[in-house]
Parts: C-alpha cells; structure tokens; sequence
C-alpha cells in the first residue's frame, strides 16, 4: 500500500467511523462492504482512532489518543472481530500494520479450525508485527468460538466465578488531576498507579488522602537505580501496595535479579517479556507476567504463557493496552487464570465502538456470548 493510499484510507476510516451512528456500525465497520469469497476465510480490516477520555502518562511519554486498525475475518456467513492498538513504545503504527495486514492471505484455509496452521503462517510472514499478528488472532478465535457457539473461556475449561477484580489505571498527572481520577475510579477495588518520575511518593500521598483501597505501582522502566528501587518499594509496601511492575529497564537483568531478592513486594515483568519464548529468560529475576495480547501476538500464545508461568510457580498478570472492548474481552476469556487483572484500556477511552464483558463491582464479568464475547454497538 503507497502511503498517500493508506493516509486516505486512514482518513476514510477515522471520519467514517468516528461520527458513525450505531446502528450503521454492522454495515460500514463491522461487516465487509462485498461478499466474502466462497470456500475460505476473508480478511478485511479498517483504521481506527481511540480518543483517551484524559492525557495518559506514563514515565516516558504521554498521549491524547492510541492509533487503532479494526479486523474482520468472515468465514461462511459469520464474522469474528478483531482489533491492533498501537502504543508507541511498541513501534508499530497504522501504516505499518495495514502494510501487513495487506500481505496476509486468508482466502487459501478452507477450515478456519486449523488455527495453529493459519497462525503459523502468519507469524511467517515478516518478523515482528506483534498487535498486526494479534488483530488477526483475537478475529479468528472470535470466529471459531462463534462456530462452536461457545465462549472461549468455556472452550479452555475455565470457571467465570475466578475472574479477578480488575485495577483502574491513575497516570501520570497534577495533583488535581489525579484526585479527579480517583474520584472517576470510585466503582472499583484496586488503583493501578503509574510511577517513575521524582514525584512519585507525592502521587501516592495524594491518593491515599482519598482513599486506602489496595493499589498496584508500574514504574515502566522509570527507575534506574537499584537502591532508590529498593528504597521506593519498601515505602511502598507500607501503603498498602499489592506489587511493582517492570522497576527497572528491562535491559538491568542483573539488577532486577538483586532487587526481586530483597523487595517485600513481587516484581512483575512487563516490557521484559513479550512472547512464551522469553519466559525462560526471566524465570528467577521476576515474580511474575503482564501477559498483553498485543505482545503476545493474541490469544493462542497468550494461554501458553498463562500456563507456562503457572507451571513454574510464577503469578500471572493480563493486561492491556489502550483498546477497544474487543481485545479488552479477548483477553477478559483469559482472566480465571490470572492473580491480578488490569483490564481497563477500554474505559479510557470515549469511543468504544464495541459491548463486550463488564466490570461489576469492580469484577471482569464475563458473559455467554460465543467467541471472545462481543458485538459492535
């Protein structure tokens, strides 16, 4: 795709779909324009744009909205949906993922049970691409529970009465901002607050000025040195803090290994761990995983993970990005499985184009629908 092709589809994509009323949404977003060939599965997908409800900050960058490309794979009447977003510490933008979505071929599987397959050849097509290979994934395992006319949770043999409760992110913010988002997060049992700038311990004293509900802390790498790390963590234990996520740079193996050592708190691993293959570069320097699908390139490596971790004693973390409630209820079929939930990236945003699970009283509910238990709205 020429760019001057993708920033008109884009722009296309972003005008239509923003101002879209409801009731349109089957017909121009979530269902392809014209008829899906006979005999094998049809991709199409579209641009899409997350506008944050508030600046998200984190310790590095802040942003006002998350670049988004919607997927649709339609096989024999039924469709299963599926969603890229697109940080920007991932290093992937629409243009990016449509130039890949572009080289993908689905027409060639005639059986779109034969997952491992189809993944398998997606995964060969370029290297990387991690929320391009996840859009397809969450889309096709959509598809195939559809098929089955079962959740996905059901088809793994997971109990919805496990899920956890979900945290609530609080960013980077002034001091009135922050009360604000706390005040926003009254529904729900756990704050998610992100550290890693100098002050970090004024953050916290003004949330705990409102409220002693439990908190987790994710530094994203923003702490550099192991002392003051051990330092803030043990500060932290004292204000009713659950555990740290990613302290240090991920590239700092040797002093997260130290810190994990003597830290009152678990260190999860985030930035440090993408796929399954890099558990085995973590087990014993981290307590535990962030699994995100779209890391994780979806769902079909996103169990092996959750297993894997379980296996050999690790906690287990799922988490998000800033998404649709598409992926948020793929990776919500996930959640009996996990310790913690940081399943919010879809209230964050004002634009949800999709119904999926809810939270309730602070819990991820998950419903009966088949697949991964969404429709647009």
């Amino acid at each position: 795709m020429k760019r001057r092709d993708f920033l008109r589809c884009a722009g296309m994509g972003l005008a239509g779909i923003a101002l879209m009323p409801d009731h349109l949404f089957a017909a121009q977003v979530g269902i392809p324009n014209t008829p899906a060939p006979k005999g094998g599965l049809h991709l199409t997908f579209r641009p899409y744009r997350l506008d944050l409800i508030h600046t998200f900050t984190v310790s590095k960058s802040s942003r006002t909205f998350t670049p988004d490309v919607l997927t649709f794979i339609e096989y024999d009447g039924v469709t299963g949906y599926g969603e890229a977003s697109m940080p920007p510490y991932l290093g992937e933008t629409q243009e990016s993922v449509c130039n890949f979505l572009s080289k993908v071929d689905l027409s060639q599987f005639s059986d779109p049970f034969r997952m491992e397959e189809i993944l398998d050849y997606v995964d060969g097509i370029a290297p990387g691409n991690p929320s391009a290979k996840a859009a397809i994934d969450i889309a096709l395992h959509d598809l195939v529970g559809k098929l089955l006319g079962q959740p996905w949770h059901r088809i793994w043999g997971l109990s919805p009465e496990k899920t956890p409760y979900t945290s609530f992110t609080i960013g980077i913010d002034t001091q009135e901002v922050v009360r604000q988002k706390v005040a926003e997060a009254s529904p729900y049992k756990i704050l998610k607050v992100k550290v890693g700038v100098p002050h970090d311990k004024a953050t916290i004293e003004t949330i705990r000025s409102m409220t002693d509900r439990p908190i987790c802390v994710d530094a994203n790498e923003g702490w550099n040195d192991k002392n003051r790390a051990l330092e803030m963590i043990e500060w932290l234990a004292r204000q009713n803090c659950l555990f740290v996520e990613q302290p240090l740079p991920k590239e700092m193996v040797e002093e997260t290994a130290w810190l994990r050592e003597r830290s009152p708190l678990p260190i999860i691993a985030d930035e440090a761990i993408q796929g399954p293959e890099d558990i085995a570069h973590i087990y014993g320097i981290y307590d535990g995983i962030n699994i995100k699908l779209m890391k994780s390139t979806g769902l079909y490596k996103a169990y092996q993970m959750a297993i894997t971790a379980k296996t050999l004693g690790m906690k287990v973390m799922i988490g998000c990005m800033t998404e649709t409630s598409c992926a948020i209820s793929a990776a919500a079929q996930l959640s009996p499985l996990a310790d913690w939930a940081d399943l919010d990236g879809n209230l964050l945003i004002s634009n949800d184009c999709y119904d999926g699970v809810k939270v309730i009283d602070g819990r991820i509910t998950l419903n009966d629908k088949p697949g991964i238990g969404v429709s647009p709205r």
